[in-house]
């Protein structure tokens, strides 16, 4: 278990480090660089391999007119929206103490381990289409 506990937490400390990197290279904070990878990039890479193996643009441009009009209207106040977004997360892992997932764990698993789990099936999806 020992073992395990280092890798969950050398995983978690190589994400945080590289967002800390990420927010200080474009001048922004941690927060903003979080909600842009969880819930932008990430998702708009899973959309545009949806889309190329459904072979027709559907889900993308749902998810980049969504996200237009959330930034239209948070353009003011976008890294306040951010920290809001980033503690709404912060309560959604710590819900998993329930179960026995620390804050650490409970990042790793979803925010590491689903999201490649969600990537190995659509490029599973991408290479048998």
């Amino acid at each position: 278990m020992k073992g395990l506990s280092k890798l969950v937490d050398g995983t978690f400390w190589v994400v945080m480090t590289a967002e800390q990197l990420l927010a200080k290279l474009f001048g922004t904070t941690y927060n903003v660089i979080n909600i842009i990878v969880y819930y932008m990039l990430v998702p708009l890479s899973w959309t545009v391999m949806l889309d190329i193996i459904l072979g027709m643009p559907i889900t993308t441009p749902i998810l980049v007119i969504v996200w237009a009009i959330i930034l239209w209207l948070k353009r003011k106040n976008f890294r306040t929206w951010c920290d809001w977004a980033f503690q709404k997360s912060v309560d959604f892992l710590n819900w998993f103490d329930k179960i026995g997932w620390n804050y650490v764990l409970s990042s790793v698993i979803i925010c590491v381990i689903v999201p490649l789990l969600i990537y190995a099936a659509l490029i599973y999806g991408l290479v048998v289409k």
